[in-house]
């Protein structure tokens, strides 16, 4: 009998994982809430259903009878896939207690605290109130987030010495400040942390038996405050092999405490003054094609069809195939550019040209555009390949310079 496994979300993101899944063999139930999400072109069976409804994804997986349920990229599925597998009795990628703490801010700061994890001095605000005793016990100065959301959503550093502020100015500035994040935040819970300085890495990691393998560091550039959108990635890490070293110790410390056992992992991570910090874990793959596209390119590990054996409870090729540098930079508009896309213009001798891997557009003219306050505000990307990470960043900004946005 042909084996079933049920994949929460059918994005572009997740059709990697769809395709694995069905190249093993397996009958593929696709569930999202948006009934033209493009992976359901390949599912053998389509569920129209939120995959953050825990109880309606149990209730299909009765139905249907899944001998896996899994997601690829996304955090919130991570608890809804750790509630259907616990409920009915499957092999153990994350308990759904631990799902918690890997994909609700508030409950991983605990447990890293807890466990002796490096991170930030942090605050979990409830209400405006919470919110503004946190932001003075911090002096002013600090990240503010949503304690359950990605990509950037929500995110800003809130800064009253920066803004040079009369006190009642300032008390305005946090009421807008708080209401941008809890309006991104699911649960209405705004993290408040200390604002850690340095250079940016994700650390990619296979989780087989509770024992994490590291399978590359990828170094991040981001838009300076006080938005902090991902404009750009690259493999391997240029960082001293020292630091790399102290970076796979706070990861592996991480994701142990968090109690991954058979999953794949994506730890961000800040190298301070005091040393490597966690910015924020997730249970799952990492998104922005580092896993899909990235790590195969540069380490030559299918790290997404990898995931997919793992969850199946087979053991996953990890042996590393090639050394080569890989990239991805996004496409965005400049700084202080507002309103519609007239023209995106990508000359065609490019697509062509010597390291360029791949080059996609995410809007089309007519668009607005709003700045880049987040993930959701990038308008495209190209993937660069080169013998070292310098050679394929420096294609990648090449290629980037030859792309022109013309907004009106």
């Amino acid at each position: 009998m042909q084996k079933k496994m049920m994949i929460l979300g059918a994005s572009a993101l997740q059709v990697p994982a769809i395709k694995k899944a069905k190249e093993l063999g397996y009958q593929i139930i696709l569930v999202d809430y948006d009934e033209n999400a493009v992976g359901f072109a390949l599912a053998d069976v389509k569920l129209v259903v939120s995959t953050l409804d825990q109880e309606e994804v149990y209730r299909q997986a009765l139905l249907y009878e899944p001998d896996v349920v899994i997601t690829s990229t996304s955090d919130g599925p991570v608890r809804t896939a750790a509630y259907v597998n616990e409920k009915l009795g499957k092999r153990p990628d994350l308990s759904y207690e631990n799902s918690l703490c890997a994909t609700i801010k508030s409950n991983m700061r605990e447990r890293l605290q807890k466990c002796g994890v490096p991170i930030p001095e942090f605050y979990a605000a409830a209400d405006f109130e919470d919110f503004s005793r946190a932001v003075d016990r911090l002096d002013g100065r600090c990240i503010v987030k949503p304690a359950d959301n990605a990509g950037s959503r929500g995110v800003v550093l809130l800064d009253a010495k920066k803004a040079e502020m009369e006190p009642e100015d300032f008390h305005a500035v946090k009421e807008r400040v708080y209401r941008y994040s809890r309006e991104n935040s699911r649960g209405g819970t705004v993290m408040v942390e200390e604002y850690m300085e340095g250079p940016e890495v994700s650390v990619e990691i296979m989780v087989v038996e509770g024992e994490p393998h590291i399978l590359a560091i990828t170094d991040k550039y981001i838009t300076p405050p006080p938005y902090f959108v991902e404009l750009a990635h690259c493999e391997p890490s240029r960082l001293d092999a020292e630091v790399q070293d102290q970076i796979g110790e706070v990861a592996a410390q991480a994701v142990r405490a968090v109690g991954i056992e058979n999953a794949p992992a994506h730890v961000e991570i800040k190298v301070t003054k005091n040393g490597p910090k966690i910015v924020e874990l997730a249970a799952r793959l990492g998104g922005d094609f580092i896993t899909s596209r990235l790590v195969p390119l540069s380490t030559g590990i299918d790290m997404v069809g990898a995931s997919v054996i793992l969850a199946t409870g087979e053991q996953p090729e990890l042996t590393p195939a090639r050394k080569k540098g890989a990239a991805i930079h996004f496409i965005h508009a400049k700084e202080g550019q507002q309103g519609v896309i007239k023209n995106i213009t990508v000359p065609e001798t490019l697509y062509q040209a010597e390291g360029v891997e791949e080059i996609a557009l995410y809007k089309k003219p007519g668009e607005n555009v709003q700045g880049t306050h987040s993930s959701n505000d990038r308008l495209g990307h190209v993937i660069t390949v080169g013998e070292t990470a310098k050679e394929a960043m420096e294609r990648g900004e090449w290629a980037l310079s030859q792309i022109r946005v013309e907004i009106l």
